[in-house]
């Protein structure tokens, strides 16, 4: 195993093979921190899904209420969304066919 050499950003001091270091107890472990940097995004990733299934959109809600008129408005929302979303789809597929040649 190599030994590492690594002056602590915070106080200076040169640690051996450490995480953290002896003298203020920094992070000074690359690893380390890439380790807890990925998991402060898989979490945020895990938040932000959880808050997205707890606040569903407005036709969302409309679609799922027990009152029949305002499931139909739901659904003819949504059908509308998926219609334009469809329609500009196409425009987009359409206009970069035509500048491609």
């Amino acid at each position: 195993m190599s030994t590492r050499i690594v002056k602590c950003p915070n106080c200076g001091v040169f640690n051996t093979n450490r995480e953290y270091c002896k003298n203020c107890n920094t992070l000074i472990s690359h690893k380390k921190k890439r380790e807890i940097k990925a998991a402060e995004v898989k979490q945020e990733q895990i938040d932000e899904a959880i808050e997205e299934l707890e606040n569903p959109n407005l036709a969302e809600r409309l679609k799922q209420s027990p009152n029949a008129f305002y499931r139909a408005i739901g659904w003819i929302i949504y059908s509308v969304i998926t219609v334009v979303s469809a329609i500009g789809a196409g425009l987009a597929w359409l206009i970069a066919m035509v500048a491609a040649g």
